[in-house]
């Protein structure tokens, strides 16, 4: 398959699931699946990603790598909709996993049962959207990828939950945008988050 098709068929609409749950609140149980295990000894962040390829599920998927290297008493969960070989692929081009286990849910049944359905247009292709897109890529350099698998449409999410089970943080995306604050993620699971080092300063364009 083409890359042009690939991207074409990533702007379809994804089949319609049955009528989507609400996203767990803040002091409930987390959803239990057999495909998606939490420990018992620590706490976890989870991440559900848009589809690889997308700038801002690689922000997101790379901040999580970064926390992951530093917090080893959190454990950290990706997941992804896009295919096994896409989703592997990509991780590699995004600078690899380090210590954040990467879950395929190609059907979407996690997204689902955790409160995340297919957005809408305006989700997804806001002037706002759009201009972060092109900011991300001037300030980061993280760009729009070949979308080999995945939907555009699909929304992403992350949550914390504590050893016991419990969402302790929820975050759905408001737009395609939204990444979510994953420094909060921590914080509520009574994390001590460290500082964060100062920004390189920049070389192009006004300071």
């Amino acid at each position: 398959m083409s890359s042009q098709t690939q991207e074409l068929d990533s702007a379809k609409t994804p089949p319609t699931k049955e009528v989507v749950p609400p996203a767990p609140q803040v002091g409930a149980k987390a959803p239990v699946h057999p495909n998606l295990a939490f420990p018992t000894d620590r706490p976890t962040v989870i991440v559900f990603l848009r589809h690889c390829g997308c700038p801002f599920a690689e922000k997101t998927f790379k901040n999580l790598t970064s926390l992951s290297t530093q917090y080893h008493e959190v454990n950290f969960i990706a997941v992804s909709h896009s295919s096994p070989e896409a989703t592997e692929r990509w991780v590699v081009q995004v600078g690899g996993n380090w210590d954040v286990n990467v879950v395929v849910d190609y059907e979407r049944e996690l997204y689902m049962q955790w409160g995340l359905g297919v957005s809408n247009t305006w989700h997804v292709f806001s002037p706002l959207t759009l201009y972060k897109t092109l900011k991300l890529a001037k300030d980061e350099h993280i760009f729009n990828r070949n979308n080999e698998s995945g939907s555009r449409w699909q929304t992403s999410g992350a949550f914390a939950v504590d050893a016991d089970g419990v969402v302790r943080w929820a975050k759905v995306a408001a737009s395609a945008d939204d990444v979510p604050d994953l420094d909060a993620a921590l914080t509520s699971l009574g994390v001590k988050v460290k500082p964060k080092p100062p920004p390189e300063p920049r070389t192009d364009g006004f300071l």
